[in-house]
Order: C-alpha cells, then sequence, then structure tokens
C-alpha cells in the first residue's frame, strides 16, 4: 500500500513539476506578444504614407529669407510697395489670383519689370480642397496662360487659396511640376492691427530663422506704412531677402514633418 501510494505520487509530482515548467515558455509567448501588439502602432506610423506638405521654410545654414505678397483684391498700394522693394534693392515674390491679373494687368507687368517674381495664387481664389484633381489643374493651367501672357514668364510656383491644401490638391500641383508654397511667418497685416503691430510680428517672430517664408498682402491696410521698418530690421538682423525660387532646392531634398525643405546629403 505504502508503495502503491509511493509511485502513484511521484510521477504526479513530475507531472505538477513539468506543467510549472511547461508554464514558462507559454508566459514568455504571451508577454512577447503582448510587447509586440503595444508597439505595433509605431510599425504602422512608420511604414504608412508621409503626408504631403508645401513648403514652409527651407533649412539654411545662413540668414536668408523671402518676403512673399498676396494678390488677391485691391491693388491701391502695389505700385508704393514696388517703389519701397526698389529702394532697398529687394525682390519679392507676389502669388497673384488670375483674376487680379485680369483686372491689373499694368501692375503685373510693373511687378515682372521690376524684377519681382509673379507666381500663382489660383485663377479665381476657390477653396481648392473642394476641386477634383482635374479641376486643379485647369484652374492653375488657366492662371499661369494668364501670368505668362503679360510677363512672357510661366509660373512655377504656387500658392494655395486661404493657405488651404489636403495630400490630393499637393500632390496634384507638384504632379505638375509647379511647387506648392505656405510659410512659416505670416506678417498678420491682413488682420488691420497697424503699422507697429505687423513691424513686430514679423520681426519678434519667434519662427523667423534661416529660410524663412514671410507671408505679406498687396492690399492690405498698414502693409506699405510697415514694409520698410520690416525689410531694414530683417537686413539690420544679417538677413538676406530674395525670391522664393532662390531661396528653396529645386533637387535632391526632403521635406520633414513641418514642411521644411532639407537638402538632401
Amino acid at each position: 500500500m505504502k508503495w502503491f501510494r509511493h509511485t502513484h505520487d511521484r510521477p504526479r509530482k513530475i507531472l505538477l513539476l513539468s506543467k510549472r515548467w511547461l508554464a514558462i515558455p507559454g508566459a514568455l509567448l504571451c508577454v512577447c506578444a503582448l510587447c509586440l501588439v503595444t508597439t505595433l502602432p509605431a510599425y504602422v506610423t512608420a511604414s504608412a504614407p508621409q503626408r504631403q506638405l508645401p513648403v514652409y521654410c527651407v533649412q539654411r545654414d545662413y540668414k536668408v529669407c523671402s518676403l512673399t505678397f498676396d494678390a488677391a483684391w485691391g491693388n491701391e498700394d502695389t505700385q508704393e510697395l514696388i517703389d519701397i522693394l526698389d529702394q532697398y534693392n529687394v525682390k519679392a515674390t507676389f502669388f497673384v489670383v488670375g483674376d487680379w491679373v485680369e483686372k491689373y494687368p499694368e501692375s503685373v507687368k510693373a511687378l515682372s519689370d521690376a524684377g519681382h517674381e509673379v507666381m500663382s495664387h489660383s485663377n479665381h481664389h476657390d477653396h481648392f480642397n473642394t476641386l477634383s484633381a482635374q479641376e486643379i489643374i485647369d484652374d492653375l493651367n488657366a492662371c499661369n496662360d494668364k501670368i505668362e501672357a503679360v510677363t512672357g514668364v510661366r509660373p512655377t510656383l504656387f500658392r494655395p487659396p486661404y493657405g488651404e491644401y489636403d495630400d490630393h490638391v499637393i500632390s496634384t500641383v507638384r504632379g505638375m511640376g509647379i511647387q506648392p508654397i505656405q510659410w512659416d511667418v505670416d506678417s498678420l497685416d491682413w488682420k488691420d492691427y497697424g503699422e507697429q503691430n505687423i513691424i513686430d510680428t514679423v520681426l519678434e517672430n519667434k519662427s523667423l530663422q534661416n529660410g524663412s517664408i514671410i507671408l505679406c498682402h498687396n492690399g492690405a491696410k498698414y502693409t506699405e506704412d510697415a514694409l520698410e521698418k520690416v525689410i531694414t530690421g530683417l537686413q539690420e538682423r544679417g538677413y538676406k531677402i530674395v525670391p522664393v525660387s532662390e531661396l528653396i532646392y529645386k533637387e535632391d531634398y526632403h521635406m520633414d514633418a513641418s514642411g521644411r525643405q532639407i537638402k538632401s546629403r
């Protein structure tokens, strides 16, 4: 009887011990599976398509920036802006709407003759997010035809109306061989806060850096008054002001998550 109980208990202990040892690899597998599940989003994110972005600014190792002006409606001070820019030997980029070109062709020609870039800001200033790819293509071609007819130069840059865009807008525009341009410093001149506010908003802006693109408007109430001090303030800080086409890279570059254009090594 003792022998029976002894021999019966021994296999039972061995069996229990075996189950415990077998449980360890199983637990390890569970831990590994849990780790994989918790880290899976990182793998998915890394392999997901990168968002399409316009150029907000450009990585540069010296002090350089671009002044840009959107022209969509008014034309009260375009010549005054040309005169001030000429006084300081500064060339800027003007993003103009096709309707504006039709209405003020003499101003478009004056901008081009003064050495400023005249680039596209759409044909009618529509919300591009609502347009199909073909509608975007037709719109930009119509605007570019108008600009080229006046200046003799076909635009290679485009600023989306209202600063609105999505992946299909940017990919469609780039598919046309046109570079979409945004900004990283907004003068807020369109808010009509006053001359000093524009000056401070640009010169004291934390986003102002090497390769910045500054947004202004030709028809804003106080832009003409503030422009001279904006230019001299930038120059006193050591910035060279160039048109956008001279600021950006044309090839061998990539975009970071903030829309900063970076030269590939």
